[in-house]
């Protein structure tokens, strides 16, 4: 378990922990010169079973972000009061944040008990009843210490041990996340994170990726785990809820500032913008209002962003709404983490905001079925959530995966145990789907009456018309289902209904007669139709308009300009495309050219009007197969 300190300046947060702990976390100079602690301290206390962390976060106004990177990772608050203050701004504002990051487990220690009467104390006690009546911290025991005569702290030290053995740990669920909170270097060893362990768990020997704000795009860099400590112990695993200690290899100090995260390799869920429920703070009077500037602070990070409030105009001082944040560079964030929002000045904590979609779209964010769907995802798991996700929207498996810390294989595990059917690595909800089917069928129908000559609707045309949502690969196994149960059928690049036949007229007829031997004289480098005008005596203009005419019914295909191939042949080509990826992995000209004959540039153009048809895909010089031969003959 980890706890952290809460207080005003100067109430006595640094000597609670030292007496609890044997350790003074105050470690810079400058803290010690002024005798205020001015980072983040730590220290780790253990009765020889329970080995408990301890978070010493600032009490001065001016280090309100450090305070906040330190409590955002605790599992329990110590809320510090001296005795001879009572409450103080910095205690009212640190007992928001907390509530704001939805720490509702803690404690209040009334300090310096040993600097007053007991009257005075009295008075310090009524006065915190009132600071807390109506808020989570109301039912937290109170503890009488002090610090220097040690009176009431074995009393404390006991709840806390019965406290962490209640403790529940976090689920190791999901990718690893740590927010690193401190960096730095050690002779012999290299570079070292510590921070709090969000999700998870790592390895001794695992590779993780480096997120690091402010740096392109918000870039992974790659390091490894050499050795770590969790609790402040040497060990071969940390998990969820630990603080770590981690020595990486490959990277600089400069490269893992604080507000950097570590991921697990698999995690990629850097954003700029996000959909929000937001609670605005009730101890100031300031109105939260469109594109309002504010501080955010994500974990150890902290930087400008913007908000939007999405189901009402302004938000008022108490008020809960839907909110846009946008930030200017990536930062890396999973539904259900916790922001506090705080003035541009950064000197009063505004409210604070838990990531509900990290993907929002660009349009249509206050539609009233888009603010239905996100009210409905506070406190839920994705389990719970993913069928109202879905009816907004299909949803691409890794997107899923990343926005909610899944693993890509767990999620479709999840689709599939709720029987949402998936397609092309994007998760549908059942009737989205067959919304999808009948927009498909509707539109080959409406061609066949519309062009009966067509062999069908062209496979890139449909996807535009009747589902541009989708991506070619999801669409594909869309038609492909729709092939499966025989609603229709796919000739070449073509969809068409079962029963539907397009035909040539005699004349048609009769001139393609003449044209076809000539096109599988040369199967794969077919005369072009200028070439063929010139054999048979036709002007280009009639060859050309017959050719296309066949084309329609599906005898010929037209690979790049005025060069048709049988279609026969297009499916042999095809076919030897996948024998090539079959054996080599890749497709690349000279090897195709070779298994063809013929020119360079022809096998070129036959490579690129597979990849523009979605059958292969180009990457620089080569080309992979996307999906299954469109161009099985029957």
């Amino acid at each position: 378990m980890i706890i952290g300190t809460a207080g005003h300046i100067d109430h006595g947060k640094t000597s609670l922990i030292a007496r609890l702990t044997g350790k003074n976390t105050d470690r810079l100079p400058e803290e010690k010169r002024r005798g205020i602690s001015i980072e983040l301290g730590y220290a780790y206390w253990s009765d020889g079973q329970e080995q408990i962390g301890f978070v010493d976060v600032p009490g001065h106004e001016k280090f309100v972000h450090a305070m906040v990177s330190g409590a955002s990772g605790i599992d329990y608050a110590l809320l510090v009061i001296a005795a001879d203050d009572g409450p103080m701004p910095q205690t009212r504002e640190h007992l928001d944040i907390l509530r704001l990051l939805g720490v509702d487990r803690g404690a209040v220690v009334l300090t310096k008990i040993d600097a007053v009467e007991s009257s005075v104390a009295e008075i310090a006690v009524a006065a915190i009843a009132e600071l807390l009546a109506g808020q989570p911290a109301e039912h937290w025991p109170l503890f009488p210490v002090s610090s220097l005569t040690g009176e009431g702290i074995d009393g404390l030290r006991a709840h806390l041990l019965n406290e962490s053995r209640q403790y529940q740990e976090r689920a190791k669920d999901g990718q690893f996340r740590l927010a690193v909170d401190r960096a730095f270097t050690l002779p012999g060893i290299g570079t070292v994170v510590t921070g709090t362990a969000h999700a998870g768990e790592v390895g001794v020997g695992d590779d993780v990726g480096i997120f690091t704000p402010g740096t392109a795009n918000g870039a992974m860099r790659s390091a490894r785990v050499r050795s770590l400590h969790a609790q402040d112990q040497p060990a071969e695993v940390g998990r969820a809820g630990q603080r770590l200690a981690l020595n990486l290899v490959g990277l600089s100090l400069d490269q893992v500032p604080r507000g950097s995260w570590v991921n697990g390799v698999g995690l990629d869920n850097a954003a700029t913008r996000c959909d929000v429920v937001m609670q605005i703070s009730n101890a100031h009077d300031r109105v939260i209002g469109q594109g309002l500037q504010v501080h955010l602070h994500h974990g150890a990070f902290h930087g400008l962003a913007k908000i939007y409030p999405l189901d009402r105009d302004r938000a008022a001082p108490g008020e809960a709404c839907l909110a846009s944040v946008v930030v200017p560079e990536s930062i890396a964030m999973c539904v259900g983490d916790r922001l506090i929002l705080r003035d541009s000045q950064a000197q009063t904590t505004l409210g604070g905001a838990q990531v509900l979609d990290t993907h929002p779209p660009s349009r249509g964010k206050r539609t009233p079925a888009r603010l239905a769907m996100l009210a409905t995802l506070p406190g839920r798991s994705l389990e719970q959530a993913l069928a109202d996700l879905l009816s907004y929207s299909p949803l691409p498996i890794t997107r899923v995966a990343s926005s909610w810390n899944w693993r890509s294989s767990d999620v479709v595990a999840l689709a599939q145990r709720l029987n949402f059917p998936v397609a092309g690595d994007v998760i549908f909800h059942p009737v989205q789907w067959e919304a999808f089917c009948e927009k498909v069928l509707l539109s080959i129908d409406e061609t066949h009456v519309r062009e009966p000559e067509m062999p069908g609707m062209e496979l890139n045309r449909c996807r535009r018309v009747a589902a541009p949502q989708l991506d070619a690969d999801a669409f594909s196994e869309l038609t492909a289902s729709l092939v499966g149960q025989g609603l229709i059928v796919q000739k070449g690049a073509f969809l068409a209904r079962p029963t539907h036949k397009a035909e040539l007229s005699d004349a048609e007829k009769n001139l393609w007669r003449s044209i076809a031997p000539l096109l599988d004289e040369s199967p794969y480098n077919p005369p072009r139709v200028r070439d063929i005008a010139n054999l048979v005596n036709i002007p280009e203009t009639e060859i050309r308009a017959n050719l296309r005419r066949v084309a329609r019914i599906g005898e010929v295909t037209l690979i790049a300009l005025d060069h048709f191939f049988l279609a026969h042949r297009v499916a042999e080509m095809a076919q030897i495309v996948q024998e090539i990826f079959d054996q080599k992995g890749v497709i690349r000209a000279a090897d195709f050219r070779d298994r063809i004959g013929g020119g360079r540039k022809v096998a070129i153009q036959i490579l690129e009007f597979f990849d523009r048809i979605g059958y292969t895909r180009r990457v620089r010089d080569d080309h992979l197969i996307r999906r299954s031969n469109p161009f099985v003959l029957n």
